[in-house]
């Protein structure tokens, strides 16, 4: 399955997470981003989830709806969030289906570290895909490509 591109639709899903289900197509008319990760507990995943706790105040500006997704279960999540105080929503995503969905999956790495970024019509607007997943986006590169995408027009 080709991986949605720049200005495609999104696919719609549906995850539990620690703040409780999500669904992609009830944040119509909202910024969405998604953080694909490899796994709770890993250094550099611990590295990134962390840098947007401890960037709360330009976080909370990125005026966007903002979850990270993984294979791990909701239970893994609610630990690994606890033991770092972790501030992004986490959702729960067995068996890849939707980081597969969205071209954030590889054969024998599982989930891979990615941004998709999806617009206020549930377009996809901005995506970064890490080759290698040993950096991550930070805090003002999430803040700069949210600001890059176009705003709706009113």
């Amino acid at each position: 399955m080709a991986s949605p591109q720049i200005g495609d639709p999104a696919p719609d899903f549906e995850l539990e997470g620690t703040d409780g289900a999500f669904r992609l197509s009830e944040h119509r008319g909202e910024r969405v981003v998604l953080l694909f990760y490899p796994g709770d507990d890993t250094a550099v995943c611990t590295r990134q989830f962390c840098s947007y706790r401890d960037e709360a105040e330009g976080f909370d500006a990125l005026e966007a709806t903002v979850v990270g997704i993984s294979t791990q279960s909701v239970e893994s999540h609610r630990d690994w969030t606890a033991k770092h105080g972790l501030t992004v929503p986490l959702l729960a995503d067995p068996g890849s289906k939707v980081a597969k969905a969205f071209g954030a999956h590889r054969a024998l790495r599982g989930t891979t570290r990615a941004v998709v970024m999806i617009d206020e019509h549930g377009l996809v607007a901005h995506r970064h895909d890490h080759l290698l997943g040993l950096d991550f986006q930070t805090v003002d590169d999430l803040r700069d490509a949210l600001e890059s995408m176009p705003r709706p027009r009113t």
